[in-house]
């Protein structure tokens, strides 16, 4: 996905001010969680290798082996990229 350049009235928007897509790779995914009221394991809707869209803020950072990484809950992820 790429930000918008023009807006809707044919406004075009400087390169800079451009809204930056927080485009990432799922490296991995666990089983998901349980549902409070029922107690029923419900499963993530990503799983590893499928390309997401971020939040620009949030997400934990942890440290494997000197790399670093963002770890997010499944309902913070904002849109799943799929490719046509």
């Amino acid at each position: 996905m790429k930000p918008v350049t023009q807006t809707t009235l044919g406004i075009y928007i400087p390169e800079k001010n451009q809204e930056k897509l927080n485009e990432a790779t799922v490296i991995a995914a666990g089983p998901g969680v349980n549902d409070v009221t029922t107690g029923k394991l419900v499963p993530v809707s990503v799983q590893a290798g499928d390309k997401v869209l971020l939040p620009n803020f949030g997400g934990a950072p942890i440290k494997v082996g000197g790399e670093e990484y963002l770890l997010f809950s499944d309902r913070e992820i904002l849109a799943k990229i799929e490719d046509n």
